[in-house]
């Protein structure tokens, strides 16, 4: 798989930065949709075909419903009250169904690249109980690079149209552009349209200042990536794969290893969209902010994959929790069990709802909708117990504010989240129960071990003193100290010793040569 550190990505990014600017600048937006389409077809082939499909699909349902909106509001004109409902319902209708056929077409695509083999196996296995055999068969589905994220970001341009919140756009080639923009096709993060088509269409001059934004961006994203990510992954593949062989606290430390270098790659790979977008003055949203000092699980989630969090949330939670089933549900349970756990009973429905699709958005197997369940108990939990919690540390004078009651909390989500991880990392659901267990049962560490993890005393001092530097700006950004802003505000030379020391921190330290493989985008196959 290629990604935005390989030699095909780089090359055509370089040709991008040094052409870009040549082209006058009506011509400039055209040149990065040709770009995108022309990457996303080296990466993907003929798989390109599935993104173009979802281009069309979105940009002419958008349009229908536009124009069902015009006519329903030139015949809302001058008729009474009672046909004024009916052309309502009628429109209403119309625009519903545009709404479902576009969606069935596109998530369509996800069910047969993403979800049909897991389907067909597990109907296979459930009918063999009972000896009967379907002649279905399994066979190898290659999925087009990124499908869930342009999927999910073309979904929500269509559900804002529908709901009135975004202005249709009569430009295709902007909503092509919205959609396969080159940097975010992979990993995200999932736009919302109004944050970034019109700046992508703009066609920006990339000036000095905005090419040194994104350069700092991108040598960020390279130092997470190089040195913390590539390096820890042997560790993991290591541990993962033959857990058999290891201690508890040698899973948990394995365990722990994969949550921080599925961190540095997915943060990393967003910070490189980042700074590409600052390059061409395009603001795209960021995708993280600081989740490991949450102070629970449901805050860890408004901070870690911040724009797929709002995407279920506005797209999924909102509409199932606001329904009018769950409404009338709402007004039961409040009857029965108060004003402060009725509603959290009816909102659990949309709850469940959102974690089971995270689960099974993040790819097709049972430890994904276990992983999606865990965290849905987790939030469940935690909205159950705030309330008693909170009169108790009130009962007993505990300073919820304090430091030590801080680190408290994000050491219990940062525990909570390395298991969640470990079942999501597992190669089965047998594996993560296997390895849970020997987590919590197998405690005698033997010297041995730590000589099979592929990693010598060398890469543990890199890897030490790297994660710390990346903890400390985590601390200064938890503060409100723009980082940025003060390097840029020092002395240049000053300024230019700290931009040399992460080039030949990422140029000496970086994970390679034998026996070091280079992570390919963990979330692009999501």
């Amino acid at each position: 798989m290629q990604s935005f550190f390989s030699k095909y990505y780089n090359y055509i990014f370089l040709v991008v930065v040094i052409f870009y600017n040549l082209f006058p600048k009506k011509a400039r937006p055209f040149v990065l949709l040709l770009v995108s389409l022309l990457f996303y077809f080296i990466i993907s082939k003929f798989l390109i075909l599935c993104l173009i499909s979802t281009i069309v699909s979105i940009y002419f349902s958008t349009r229908i419903l536009d124009k069902f909106n015009k006519e329903k509001e030139s015949k809302l004109e001058n008729v009474d009250k009672e046909e004024k409902q009916a052309i309502k319902q009628k429109y209403k209708r119309k625009n519903k169904l545009v709404l479902v056929v576009c969606i069935l077409f596109n998530v369509a695509f996800l069910f047969i690249f993403k979800y049909l083999k897991f389907f067909i196996i597990n109907t296979n296995t459930i009918l063999s109980l009972f000896d009967i055999s379907t002649g279905l068969k399994v066979h190898k589905i290659i999925a087009p690079i990124g499908l869930s994220f342009y999927t999910l970001q073309a979904l929500s341009y269509l559900f804002d149209v529908y709901n009135g919140k975004t202005e249709c756009d009569k430009n295709f080639f902007r909503v092509a552009l919205f959609i396969s923009f080159f940097p975010q096709i992979m990993e995200g993060p999932m736009a919302r349209y109004e944050d970034t088509a019109k700046d992508l269409y703009e066609g920006h001059k990339i000036s000095y200042n905005n090419m040194c934004l994104g350069l700092q961006r991108i040598g960020w994203g390279l130092f997470k990536k190089i040195i913390i990510a590539d390096r820890l992954n042997i560790l993991v593949k290591t541990v993962f794969s033959e857990y058999s062989i290891f201690s508890g606290p040698v899973i948990f430390m394995g365990a722990a290893a994969y949550t921080m270098m599925l961190y540095m790659e997915f943060s990393a790979s967003i910070d490189v969209v980042i700074g590409i977008g600052e390059m061409f003055k395009v603001k795209i949203p960021d995708n993280f902010r600081q989740p490991f000092f949450s102070k629970n699980i449901s805050e860890f989630w408004t901070r870690w994959h911040i724009s797929l969090g709002k995407w279920f949330k506005d797209y999924i939670y909102y509409p199932i929790s606001l329904s009018k089933p769950m409404k009338k549900l709402t007004v039961k349970m409040r009857k029965i069990m108060g004003n402060y756990y009725g509603p959290l009973i009816s909102g659990s429905v949309a709850l469940f709802t959102v974690w089971l699709l995270n689960g099974l958005w993040h790819g097709a197997g049972w430890t994904f909708i276990l992983f999606g369940l865990y965290h849905f108990v987790l939030i469940f939990l935690e909205n159950i117990f705030q309330k008693p919690v909170n009169a108790l540390c009130a009962k007993l004078k505990i300073n919820q504010k304090n430091v030590i009651y801080r680190f408290f909390q994000s050491f219990k989500v940062i525990v909570l989240v390395i298991i969640g991880e470990l079942i999501f990392r597992a190669e089965s659901l047998h594996a993560a129960f296997g390895m849970l267990k020997r987590m919590f049962t197998k405690f005698n560490v033997h010297s041995w071990e730590f000589t099979k993890l592929g990693l010598d005393m060398p890469d543990y001092v890199i890897l030490v003193i790297t994660i710390l530097v990346v903890l400390v700006i985590g601390i200064l950004k938890e503060m409100n100290i723009n980082i940025r802003e003060k390097i840029s505000g020092m002395h240049i030379a000053l300024r230019w010793f700290i931009y040399y020391a992460l080039i030949f921190a990422v140029l000496i330290f970086g994970a390679y040569g034998p026996g070091y493989q280079p992570i390919d985008p963990i979330y692009a196959d999501f």
